[in-house]
């Protein structure tokens, strides 16, 4: 049998050359996470009562400006809190925004039925119900998504041994904390972290954190 070819290398100066697709986030969202590269993965941990659910509403409102997005809600399901936060961060009207609550095989199913999706967001990882392993198959079968994932979290760290590979292989991290999401590698912007909420920002960390250079 004839030997495989072997697949070219590059060269620093290729990879210099090379153009990569990115979210052009501006204002706040450069500031927190600079202009991410897109596809693959991006993933979000923190303690409940920290602001997640209401970063989410945040990161459905800021992805929907950059193409079709889906939101599914496996650990809130299709609820009054899920209402009420729609409500609150006023998406009624966001039409790029579609809202499922049900299991990663019929997802799977949907993106492979439904073109021109960008970005799918999902909350849980715990209740995802797939291994590691399954994350990066769907990943390599979608590759023109981008998928960001939640998690709950044990202390400071995302909560299990799988999430916890989830969080390294992300090419963007974020911890929630206090009503701040904070970026934790990749890709940081010149402030590095986001206010949920000012206020609640200002009374867990205090007034400079609104403030950071």
């Amino acid at each position: 049998m004839p030997k495989e070819r072997i697949k070219r290398g590059l060269t620093p100066r290729n990879i210099l050359d090379k153009n990569f697709e990115t979210f052009d986030f501006e204002n706040d969202w450069f500031d927190a996470f600079d202009k991410p590269e897109k596809y693959g993965l991006y993933f979000i941990w923190g303690d409940s009562g920290n602001g997640k659910t209401s970063f989410i509403m945040q990161v459905l409102n800021q992805m929907s400006k950059h193409g079709k997005t889906v939101f599914n809600s496996l650990e809130e399901g299709i609820s009054l809190p899920l209402k009420k936060a729609i409500k609150m961060y006023g998406l009624g009207d966001k039409k790029k925004i579609l809202i499922v609550s049900e299991p990663m095989a019929d997802l799977i199913e949907r993106l492979d039925k439904t073109g021109h999706i960008e970005v799918v967001v999902i909350d849980s990882w715990q209740y995802m119900n797939m291994s590691f392993n399954e994350y990066l198959a769907m990943e390599r079968r979608f590759p023109k998504i981008t998928f960001i994932v939640i998690s709950q979290a044990d202390g400071r760290q995302p909560e299990g041994r799988p999430a916890k590979r989830m969080m390294f292989h992300a090419k963007l991290k974020i911890w929630i904390e206090g009503y701040v999401a904070f970026s934790k590698g990749r890709f940081i912007g010149e402030k590095g972290l986001y206010s949920i909420w000012d206020k609640g920002a200002a009374l867990y960390h205090g007034n400079d954190i609104l403030n950071k250079n």
